[in-house]
């Protein structure tokens, strides 16, 4: 295969079921200093997880040495509190980056909360340890330079599931939308941070960090309202997990749709699952867990899920399979459509926007296809959110994320100085 098929790779992601509203629980006390060890940043999480949304649990300095540019700056890796699926307390990592160049423009620093495209299951495939050079299978380095040297701090969230023993959710997005808009919250808790509580937030990311933000946009208002989110910025997003999966299905990128079952099979370990799998299928979840992005893909070139399963199931055929609670596996994915129930503020939507998103795609996407993420923009407009959308980059799928990084960044500047956004719906 050419490496620019590889090379096309930026990730699927989407979410699954929200849970209602967390109680609030008392805050952990936060670390005294950022001396923790790496070993202790990723150990496995407690038996019980106390503590409340964003609270920071650890962190240790560190030198993010795949973000290219020599940007003079502070960063540390962080280790937090947030909120799963089914709404109990979950631990989840990632790395917070401060210029170090005073910011000039007005008011205190914004943030943008930023999760990475797709990565890999693999416990070495976290974005913190790959920014800090402890791996190398990841492309987005370039676009944080862009948002340091406009003065933005970085809080980027791994995402659920790189600590020790754990496999990454992949596909689930109240984990994703929730561990964004916690790292923006754990970022501000750091001894001797720099970072205040009405800094400005602004939400960014693409293909399955996308959805992610696009799940983080939706979820803010009811999760964090004391965040002053600015605006969000998602690009190459998978709105529609079936026409998705359909598309993956025996097609080069397959090893995307074998990291999303895998990761909801993470999620929703009471589904059917591991009983079901052949030999071949037994290996094929180690191969995920144990995989990055490239190594994933090359493994899963051309997979097709019905090879997998004792009894050669379909993707329709596990989309019919039942829980202990009788909802299928296709009502999860179902009721997670990104851009259902969403409004404006004062609409009564389960999701309410206050602020303005662009979506974008390459015109060249070959992995997502281009009716679901058209669709979801569409949505978005018909709910009255103000909505910037282009599709015009010359580019296929991971090059768009390059593309559109300007833009991206740009977008957010704007909403930080409190300019109007102008929507083309």
């Amino acid at each position: 295969m050419r490496y620019r098929s590889l090379l096309t790779t930026a990730a699927l992601g989407a979410a699954l079921a929200v849970p209602a509203a967390v109680p609030p629980a008392a805050a952990s006390p936060a670390p005294s200093g950022c001396d923790a060890t790496d070993a202790q940043i990723y150990a496995a999480p407690p038996a019980e997880v106390t503590g409340g949304p964003g609270d920071l649990l650890a962190c240790r300095p560190a030198k993010l040495t795949n973000i290219p540019g020599d940007v003079p700056m502070k960063a540390w890796k962080v280790r937090y509190v947030s909120t799963d699926a089914k709404g109990a307390r979950n631990v989840v990592t990632g790395t917070v980056a401060v210029p170090d160049a005073a910011w000039t423009k007005g008011g205190s620093r914004p943030t943008v909360a930023f999760n990475p495209g797709t990565l890999g299951s693999g416990p070495q495939c976290a974005f913190s340890k790959q920014l800090a050079g402890e791996y190398v299978d990841m492309y987005e380095g370039a676009n944080l330079t862009l948002f340091l040297k406009a003065g933005f701090a970085v809080a980027a969230t791994d995402g659920a599931g790189y600590l020790d023993g754990q496999v990454h959710t992949y596909m689930v997005g109240a984990n994703a939308g929730h561990a964004l808009l916690d790292a923006v919250r754990a970022s501000r808790r750091i001894p001797g941070g720099s970072l205040t509580e009405d800094g400005k937030v602004g939400i960014s990311g693409y293909s399955e960090g996308g959805a992610a933000a696009l799940w983080g946009a939706q979820l803010a208002s009811s999760y964090a309202p004391e965040l002053d989110v600015a605006g969000a910025a998602a690009g190459g997003v998978p709105g529609d997990l079936k026409l998705t999966a359909k598309q993956l299905n025996g097609s080069l990128f397959a090893g995307f749709l074998a990291d999303a079952l895998v990761g909801l099979n993470a999620a929703y370990p009471e589904m059917p699952f591991d009983e079901l799998m052949s030999d071949r299928g037994a290996q094929a979840i180690k191969d995920v867990r144990s995989n990055c992005l490239y190594g994933t893909l090359a493994v899963f070139l051309g997979a097709r899920v019905e090879n997998f399963s004792k009894d050669g199931l379909s993707l329709e055929q596990i989309y019919a399979l039942k829980g202990p609670g009788g909802a299928t596996w296709g009502d999860i994915v179902d009721r997670q459509k990104l851009g259902a129930g969403i409004g404006t503020p004062s609409s009564g939507a389960r999701y309410e926007i206050g602020f303005p998103v662009f979506q974008y795609r390459g015109w060249l996407e070959e992995i997502i296809p281009h009716e679901t993420e058209d669709a979801t923009r569409q949505a978005y407009c018909e709910a009255g959110i103000t909505t910037t959308w282009k599709n015009t980059y010359p580019a296929e799928h991971l090059s768009t994320d390059w593309g559109a990084a300007g833009d991206v960044t740009d977008f957010l500047a704007d909403r930080f100085e409190g300019k109007p956004a102008r929507g083309n719906c």
